[in-house]
């Protein structure tokens, strides 16, 4: 009778136990609400959309809120659009310009197109020699596409940020959470400062090669009135010499 009542006493704790492993935890669920909520997606939708997100992130070393930046601006989140050139999906991939990554691939799947896109984008930076500004340029043909990305990755990065940061509980654990929080932002800002020291290294390579040029023009040019003023000291001394 005891044990029957112990058993009672304890099926309240394990009924909330159970259905609390059945939810997801609260953070997965801010960019899902936050999708939901801003770009109408249903609430199934929004949550496969931002695991794609989180998956091709993690596979390609690419900050998700750019991923989720490049999918607003480019479809608004509807994974069935078309566009100019039979741009298709959330990525608005280009079949024709990316045949060798679409053997019997479905861009209209969430999954499939956040991959692909994904994959290009990986591409473009590698190509650039890690320079996520110069793979965003070339993703949408411009300077200010890539600037059109960054500003939108910031919207999204403060959401990112909001869900990661571990929850406080004291003192020790406000100063981890302050220094976790921001980890999306930083890894954008890094991408900023490596584009930046790069067109800085070219600009001073360029203006190496300009001076190194000026200084060998001047050169030149010393060397021509040192002979010109030595060959007209040459016509006087003759010029004396007949004189005499």
């Amino acid at each position: 009778m005891r044990r029957l009542l112990c058993l009672l006493a304890l099926l309240p704790g394990f009924v909330q136990t159970a259905a609390a492993q059945q939810q997801p935890p609260e953070d997965k669920q801010k960019l899902p609400t936050y999708l939901t909520q801003k770009f109408g997606l249903a609430k199934e939708k929004a949550a496969q959309i931002s695991e794609a997100v989180t998956t091709a992130a993690a596979k390609y070393s690419l900050p998700p809120a750019v991923l989720l930046a490049i999918i607003s601006i480019e479809s608004r989140f509807r994974e069935k659009a078309r566009g100019a050139n039979n741009a298709t999906g959330l990525m608005q991939v280009v079949p024709s310009a990316h045949r060798n990554l679409l053997r019997n691939k479905d861009l209209t799947d969430p999954d499939v197109n956040i991959d692909v896109g994904s994959s290009i984008l990986y591409g473009y930076k590698r190509d650039a020699g890690g320079d996520l500004d110069a793979a965003m340029k070339n993703y949408g043909g411009s300077t200010a596409y890539a600037q059109k990305i960054r500003a939108r990755a910031m919207e999204f990065s403060h959401v990112l940020d909001s869900a990661s940061a571990p929850h406080v509980v004291d003192a020790d654990a406000a100063s981890a959470s302050a220094a976790y929080t921001g980890a999306f932002s930083a890894t954008l800002a890094a991408n900023t400062v490596a584009g930046a020291t790069a067109t800085a290294s070219a600009s001073a390579a360029s203006s190496t090669q300009a001076a190194s040029t000026q200084s060998g023009a001047s050169g030149a040019q010393t060397a021509s009135s040192t002979d010109t003023s030595s060959a007209r000291d040459a016509a006087r001394y003759q010029s004396r010499s007949r004189d005499r």
